[in-house]
């Protein structure tokens, strides 16, 4: 009995390899952001917030590139990177946007939609995905505004923050999160990016975060 014991094999739940480390390492990078905006470290935040969107834009590539996964390992792909993303660009960015000022009587309501949607986004994501897993062709477009998005969208205007009145900012906040929730769960094409598309993007969130980052530098 103590023998049969010892020879049993030792097994984690999950998956552990190459397919999924970009995905683990862009909700660790989240986590890291989360205490930095708690702390009221914004740039760093946002910093935290670009590489997770940076991650997730090539966790998926990277995880095709394995030719042959199992149907299982297939869909706990599918499954992980929408739980990921759930905390890397609902939750993270909501938290963002709390210690910026959406906040109060008005602002939680609008973080809670903005993360209610999100979830259904992700949600109806899963469920199609998981009807094409035999499928080898990969779709051009998304269905409804990749929650992704606010690796991109948040940057971008916290940059444009500085130069425009902080009530008119935080409003602004409102309305954007507001808008993006809306954009998540409303059934229209949203093209993926890829190559100099995605390049493009990249590029401006790049640029953003070294203006703020210079910014804070010059006491501006």
């Amino acid at each position: 009995m103590e023998r049969k014991n010892r020879d049993k094999k030792v097994c984690l739940l999950g998956v552990y390899d190459y397919t999924v480390w970009l995905t683990y390492f862009g909700l660790f990078i989240s986590i890291v952001g989360i205490m930095e905006g708690l702390h009221g470290r914004k740039t760093k935040a946002l910093f935290c917030l670009a590489v997770s969107g940076l991650c997730d834009a090539f966790d998926g590539r990277i995880a095709r590139k394995k030719t042959d996964r199992t149907e299982d390992e297939k869909a706990f792909g599918i499954q992980i990177d929408s739980l990921c993303d759930i905390v890397c660009f609902g939750v993270f960015p909501s938290i963002i946007c709390f210690t910026l000022g959406v906040n109060g009587t008005a602002g939680i309501p609008v973080i809670a939609w903005y993360c209610i949607c999100g979830v259904i986004r992700l949600a109806q994501f899963n469920v199609t995905a998981q009807g094409r897993l035999g499928e080898t062709e990969e779709k051009p477009c998304y269905r409804g505004l990749p929650i992704t998005s606010a690796a991109v969208v948040l940057p971008v205007m916290c940059l444009v923050g500085r130069w425009i009145p902080a009530v008119i900012f935080v409003l602004l906040l409102h309305l954007l999160l507001a808008a993006m929730g809306l954009l998540f769960i409303i059934d229209l094409p949203f093209p993926k990016l890829k190559g100099k598309g995605l390049a493009f993007f990249a590029g401006i969130v790049a640029a953003a975060l070294f203006l703020l980052l210079a910014g804070e530098a010059w006491g501006c």
